[in-house]
């Protein structure tokens, strides 16, 4: 990258090679990918117009959703406008022509551990916590130990020049995390026939009985799919509960409409995060390797 290179630039967390990195590339790949050390990093530098959109990683099919980041999603100004499904392949790496039968500890973020724990065991490897994939790959590259590997990506193994000793070295195959893509632009995307639409809105319930139960209501007599539900506290008040919804609609279908209006008698602070077309990915009938 040269002080010249005129190309967009997406925000992501982790070290160069993290598994959010290799979704950068593969979805944008004529931008430029910008590590930051936090998730809060990589929002601001798009708040600040640093970087024009930031993809962050909400939930995994193994390890469940990052909390953190719904927490953080009521705070920031930004908007969605995206989601990308990203399988996982973990990789274990270690130092150039390092074997199989070499490698007595390995390195990785504990999901990633966790996740391939029966793997390790079996071969006999002991398991060393870090801070992220690729930030452990980095760590055997330095170290040039090779009694010492990493579970990490493909990516990280190319950046880093390490070798692959296994590929899809996780014990549950189809592992898969689910991004976000996040902008400071609020637009509400044409409609395109056959396409799907997810619309991601906050809100919190007035103080009244069933006021939950009549919130949601309104979408189930209207025909409004829902496909995620979370509930938390804000700024860890125990006064008022905050709920995130993800719909399967768009904002100008005529039972969406309908459903917000009704939802607006029992609800307030409603505060909508964005719409956006869904991921074919969701709609796969997808089979473990």
């Amino acid at each position: 990258m040269t002080q010249n290179d005129a190309r967009p630039i997406i925000a992501y967390q982790g070290h160069q090679g993290a598994y959010s990195h290799l979704s950068c590339q593969r979805v944008f790949p004529n931008y430029i990918a910008k590590a930051c050390m936090t998730f809060s990093d990589a929002m601001a530098m798009v708040e600040r117009g640093d970087a024009q959109i930031a993809m962050i990683p909400v939930e995994n099919s193994t390890a469940g959703r990052v909390e953190e980041i719904y927490r953080q999603l009521p705070h920031t100004s930004l908007y969605i406008i995206g989601e990308h499904y990203e399988p996982v392949n973990h990789c274990l790496v270690a130092f150039k022509n390092t074997s199989l039968e070499e490698i007595k500890t390995v390195g990785s973020h504990p999901q990633a551990l966790a996740q391939c724990g029966k793997r390790l065991t079996q071969l006999g490897m002991v398991p060393l916590a870090t801070l992220d994939t690729a930030g452990a790959a980095l760590e055997v590259s330095q170290k040039g130990d090779p009694s010492h590997g990493a579970i990490a990506s493909s990516l990280a193994a190319e950046l880093y020049n390490l070798d692959i000793l296994q590929e899809y070295f996780q014990d549950v195959k189809g592992n898969t995390t689910r991004f976000l893509i996040l902008s400071r632009e609020h637009t509400i995307p044409k409609q395109v026939m056959h396409q799907k639409y997810i619309t991601s809105f906050l809100f919190t319930v007035r103080n009244m009985p069933s006021a939950l139960y009549k919130a949601m209501g309104g979408l189930a007599t209207n025909n409004v799919n829902l496909i995620k539900l979370e509930s938390y506290t804000p700024d860890g008040r125990m006064v008022a509960t905050q709920f995130h919804i993800d719909a399967e609609a768009h904002p100008n279908d005529a039972n969406m409409i309908l459903a917000m209006d009704e939802l607006a008698y029992f609800a307030k602070d409603i505060r909508m995060l964005g719409t956006y077309a869904a991921s074919d990915y969701r709609y796969l009938d997808v089979e473990p390797r």
